[in-house]
């Protein structure tokens, strides 16, 4: 894969209409030799000399645990992906999807830990996290925060929402009105903390092409639209934050009731 390739990005992240405070958070940030550097919500990196990491994450718990879950989560994301740099620099070729597996445990355990009072106690998040490296793109998923492909107008799920319903829908038990309308939709069996001792993310290193079109996001955007909805704005081919704007807009007008948080990326 040629390092001279870019990417381009635009996110959103929208309070719910039922709730005070948005328990989503997103990142975007580039990770070189020097750390991690935080991204504005829309613009253009190349991968020459960095990678790139784009995540979402949907808080739960009562209080504000949700907000403190997943902002604590995506920022000890931020602080351990640039560490691959210094692995590497001393020689070693860091097994990335090894690396994210051992990060993401290390902050389940931080969140379960911090779960030590009547506020914060059972509080748990998703992940949906994409990095691009200039050879390869790497993600990771939890729970049901997912991750879409859009290549050459066709959409496929990267990611695996961690429930039984959603299981039975794509084995095609149920069909996608039924999954939609299923009691036991959001009941997830794994979540990065909620007291669980482990957790088992869903993991794949998938080759990136130009052209390929990537959404990020948490399961207030999909409340609202159809999967048909979501392959025609990503395969149209407009700028990527007009894609963020239409994809928010339809989905909040249809529901809106949760928080609604989105990442579209470009490979150009």
């Amino acid at each position: 894969m040629s390092a001279a390739l870019t990417v381009q990005w635009a996110s959103l992240t929208h309070s719910g209409s039922r709730k005070e405070r948005n328990d989503d958070s997103l990142i975007t940030f580039a990770s070189s030799p020097k750390g991690a550097e935080t991204l504005p919500a829309h613009g253009t990196r190349s991968l020459e000399n960095d990678d790139l990491v784009f995540a979402v994450s949907d808080g739960m718990g009562g209080g504000n645990a949700g907000d403190l879950a997943s902002s604590l989560l995506l920022t000890r994301m931020a602080e351990t992906i640039p560490e691959t740099f210094k692995i590497a620099a001393a020689g070693f070729f860091p097994d990335r999807l090894e690396y994210l597996r051992k990060a993401i445990q290390s902050v389940h355990e931080q969140i379960n830990q911090a779960a030590n009072n009547d506020e914060t106690r059972g509080m748990s998040a998703t992940l949906a996290l994409t990095w691009f490296t200039p050879e390869n793109l790497y993600l990771a998923n939890v729970g049901d925060t997912r991750i879409y492909l859009s290549r050459a107008g066709k959409l496929s799920q990267l990611s695996v929402d961690h429930t039984a319903a959603w299981s039975s829908w794509k084995r095609g038990v149920i069909g996608e009105i039924e999954f939609r309308n299923h009691p036991r939709r959001s009941a997830l069996y794994e979540v990065i903390g909620g007291g669980h001792a482990q957790v088992c993310p869903h993991f794949a290193a998938v080759p990136f092409e130009p052209g390929d079109c990537l959404l990020i996001c948490s399961d207030g955007l999909i409340d609202g639209l159809w999967e048909r909805h979501i392959a025609d704005a990503m395969a149209s081919g407009r700028p990527v934050w007009e894609i963020v704007e239409i994809l928010a807009k339809r989905a909040i007008d249809n529901s809106g009731i949760d928080d609604t948080t989105l990442i579209v990326v470009r490979v150009a």
